[in-house]
């Protein structure tokens, strides 16, 4: 019964629910504080270092936005008080207003949103690329794409240079999943309008939204760092690790005017290589590496050893995503590899620091003009085989 205590429990002290309040924020701030420590030498990678993010953001135009409290790194999961410092390295995109975040990562990983200025009738962009803490990046994402689509948002674009879950597009054995689908349905679900990513690991997956998906190429910036940094690249051949990525390398061959080889493995299971046989002529030739992505490298490196032994003067490796997990940079750094070349859809700050052999190839002028293009009805078809200047 309203405004009575019932038989048999006791009232409600508000002092002690208010120490149970105080208690709670406490616990908060000491995992936040425990989070960012575990993390401080990195801190500084997203505003100042991340190379994807922040050349995005020069490569376009605007004003910088003034609207704005807190800035969220959804890279380290850590809220920053103060943006001044980092000011010039995030201007609006395209002119458009940026409506800076707050996210406040609480207890049990919650996350809440809170859009800095209005996005009323404003169409927006979100960019976050899915590595790192996979999932907690993607429900980030998604979190926000919903609150930007019930601010009254009149387009929201999700941009995902890596896409999340892109390898799990199929069932390849009996009771697996299809991810790349899930998460297509949970980004048409969340609110997303359009999204712009780069090089699925197969472009089928654009099948799995009900809403516009641009797949850009990282082929046309390849193909300049080819021209520009190898000096021999004339009497190269393009080699692909796996049958999976022939259409990828002929095409990239065929616009070099160079031959092209590929490489069958078997695996033995999940990022195993069991047997490789190459299927084309590599001897005395600059042998180039091509693929979508590596994980663990186990496949690369093994190749650059066949390729080796087949003749090959030097090997190089091109990859759009470098994801490098486990133990891909010792495997890099004691491989045959003259250079291991990746672009910034990941971070490679980091990976940088304990490999020499890695070289970053920046595709940000790609996703700002794809950004630029998109906004003001343009057709972004250009991008699938020129560099933006």
């Amino acid at each position: 019964m309203i405004g009575k205590v019932d038989a048999g429990r006791s009232p409600v002290h508000w002092e002690e629910v208010e120490r149970s309040d105080r208690e709670d924020l406490e616990a908060t701030t000491s995992f936040q504080s425990h989070r960012e420590g575990k993390r401080e030498a990195s801190f500084s990678q997203f505003a100042v270092k991340l190379g994807l993010y922040k050349s995005v953001c020069k490569a376009s135009r605007g004003q910088v936005s003034s609207c704005l409290s807190h800035f969220y790194n959804p890279e380290l999961g850590t809220v920053m008080d103060d943006i001044s410092p980092y000011e010039d390295c995030i201007p609006s995109l395209c002119t458009l207003n940026l409506a800076f975040k707050a996210l406040h990562n609480l207890v049990l990983y919650k996350s809440g949103v809170e859009i800095g200025e209005s996005v009323r009738g404003e169409d927006v962009y979100i960019v976050q690329s899915g590595c790192g803490e996979i999932n907690d990046n993607l429900m980030e994402l998604l979190i926000m794409i919903n609150a930007c689509k019930i601010a009254s948002a009149s387009r929201v674009t999700a941009v995902i240079p890596c896409f999340p879950y892109a390898r799990q597009d199929k069932k390849d054995k009996s009771r697996a999943p299809i991810s790349a689908k899930l998460v297509a349905n949970m980004l048409s679900v969340a609110g997303a309008d359009h999204t712009v990513t780069m090089d699925l690991h197969a472009s089928q997956i654009q099948g799995f939204f009900d809403i516009p998906v641009d797949n850009l190429y990282a082929e046309p910036a390849v193909l300049k760092w080819i021209r520009e940094n190898i000096s021999e690249w004339r009497n190269c051949t393009i080699v692909s690790p796996d049958a999976g990525g022939a259409k990828r390398v002929t095409s990239i061959a065929d616009r070099l005017n160079v031959d092209f080889a590929l490489i069958h493995k078997e695996r033995k299971k999940a990022n195993e290589v069991d047997r490789m046989v190459l299927v084309g002529d590599v001897k005395d030739r600059v042998a180039i590496l091509v693929d979508d992505m590596a994980d663990t490298c186990g496949t690369i490196c093994h190749a650059a050893d066949k390729l080796l032994s087949a003749g090959a003067t030097r090997v190089y490796a091109i990859l759009t995503h470098g994801i490098f997990s486990g133990p891909a940079i010792s495997r890099i750094n004691n491989a045959c590899f003259e250079a291991v070349v990746v672009t910034n859809t990941i971070p490679q700050e980091d990976k940088m620091k304990h490999c020499s052999k890695i070289q970053v190839i920046d595709i940000s002028m790609i996703l700002a003009e794809a950004i630029r293009r998109t906004h003001n009805g343009e057709s972004v078809s250009y991008l699938f085989s020129h560099v933006p200047l």
